[in-house]
């Protein structure tokens, strides 16, 4: 008898969230992946959990629905990560007319269902905060309600949810070869050490890897994909309203100027074909420029490269299609004799969860499972309405009076109810083991290490949060160490 009904290799959103649905199906679940959770293309998402706006001038009508629906299965099951915003795009004279941009959002909340968001609004930036940093003459913009995610933290929690229903999860894991009769044979290196794992079917979700692993380790016949690089530049912060600003670049390109982490800015995205290793992506100088170029055009505070504190750029695979590349799919090889073999490769954020779910119910010709079910079960600490987050974040400064307001909605926004779990019955700050920088502490980062697989300050610092974008020098030794022997 083999050791489990599937194994995933890969652990970004498509891998995890297979691990999930699979998982809490009833079937025995093992993931492998090489590196960390959320390490690859699952960190360089644009942040966005939305229909795709642009979609309906491709005349996208269905996609542009489902993943308005998808949506709005996030902010049920997803309040802590996925998060309401206001959108604004202004109204520039040199690109779309005002009355399209009306009625392309008129359309885009008629094709949505009645999430109780807020509807559009068409805005006199001349008397708007929305106005205050951009150039003159914009008289005018137009405001609208789509989601913002913390990414990585999505990948994680997906993975602490799958392996809560009996999942295994490896990281640091790496699969070398791979042999595939009636089961699969599967050799990995798992932390040091030659592991062997049978399994009654294999999932292939390797991301910008897809194609390579099929090759060189599963020894069948590559795919036929692209793979595309996505990436975003982080600035100091350039305007004081929480609104996401949606700009219309000279290309006809939407690029998305988001608040970032409180003090900073998130400008993005811009995407390529990419050749070359997948573990060493790197943003072009063009296309920094690019990106400053396209928020110049819109605000009045201009940037230039050297105001760049961070590029971030991750490659995926994607789907071919013509002259435009992208979406996502998941494909089923089959022979009899041979174990199953199932593909899945792209996709954005927004879609990842009902990519996964059918995914999964390629496998229902060979086992008997349990119907379908993660559009219902909340994510790790997601167990409270959307409405109620700034609620809850009340409720973690009452219980635990020696947070700032800015360190409870960091602690809500990341770990939802369960801040419980990682503050536990602490009275002052001293009670949480010793800092690093302002906000992180030994109590969190003990949590992250035996409950979310975080290895390397960097698994920390730039997934399971986005501390070090402030943290000192200093405190990152001082970080290092103290994983080296928290105990």
């Amino acid at each position: 008898m083999a050791d489990y009904d599937v194994a995933i290799v890969g652990g970004g959103l498509n891998g995890t969230s297979v691990a999930r649905d699979a998982a809490g199906r009833g079937l025995r679940v093992i993931l492998l992946e090489q590196a960390d959770l959320g390490s690859g293309a699952s960190q360089a998402s644009p942040r966005l959990v939305h229909g795709d706006l642009a979609g309906l001038e491709r005349r996208e009508f269905f996609r542009v629905r489902r993943a308005l629906r998808e949506r709005d299965v996030w902010l049920r099951i997803a309040p802590h990560l996925v998060r309401p915003m206001r959108f604004a795009i202004p109204a520039h004279a040199d690109e779309r007319p005002p009355w399209q941009l009306r009625s392309l959002l008129l359309l885009y909340e008629h094709l949505a269902s009645r999430s109780g968001l807020p509807r559009s609004l068409t805005l006199d930036v001349t008397h708007h905060p929305v106005g205050n940093a951009l150039k003159r003459p914009f008289g005018t913009a137009f405001e609208y309600s789509d989601c913002v995610v913390d990414d990585s933290r999505l990948v994680v929690l997906t993975a602490v949810d799958a392996a809560a229903r009996g999942a295994e999860i490896r990281t640091g894991a790496r699969v070398t070869r791979a042999e595939r009769g009636e089961t699969w044979r599967l050799v990995a290196i798992d932390r040091g050490y030659r592991r062997v794992i049978t399994t009654r079917s294999l999932v292939n979700a390797s991301g910008a890897w897809t194609a390579s692993v099929a090759e060189r380790v599963l020894r069948v016949p590559a795919p036929q994909l692209a793979t595309v690089q996505i990436s975003q530049i982080v600035v100091r912060r350039l305007f004081d309203c929480d609104n996401v600003y949606a700009f219309q670049n000279s290309d006809g390109q939407l690029i998305f100027a988001s608040p970032y982490e409180r003090d900073f800015t998130l400008i993005g995205s811009v995407s390529h074909v990419f050749k070359g290793d997948p573990a060493i992506v790197a943003m072009d100088v063009r296309e920094v420029a690019y990106l400053c170029e396209a928020a110049n055009r819109y605000f009045r505070e201009q940037i230039s490269p050297a105001d760049v504190l961070r590029t971030i750029s991750g490659a995926n695979s994607v789907v071919a299609a013509g002259r435009r590349m992208g979406g996502g799919a998941a494909s089923l090889d089959y022979r009899r004799g041979k174990a199953p073999l199932l593909t899945i490769f792209g996709g954005d954020v927004t879609t990842a969860r009902r990519r996964a779910e059918r995914a999964v119910s390629e496998f229902t010709r060979f086992y008997p499972m349990t119907p379908r079910w993660t559009a219902t079960a909340p994510l790790p600490g997601g167990e409270f309405a959307w409405q109620r987050f700034e609620t809850e974040v009340d409720i973690a400064r009452d219980r635990w009076r020696f947070l700032g307001e800015d360190q409870a909605r960091r602690l809500v926004a990341a770990y939802g109810l369960n801040v419980r779990d990682v503050l536990g019955d602490a009275k002052a700050k001293a009670d949480l083991g010793p800092a690093f920088g302002a906000e992180l502490t030994g109590a969190e980062v003990r949590y992250l290490m035996r409950r979310e697989w975080a290895r390397f300050p960097d698994d920390i610092l730039w997934r399971r949060s986005k501390l070090g974008l402030t943290m000192p020098q200093a405190d990152r030794d001082a970080l290092a160490a103290f994983m080296a022997k928290p105990d």
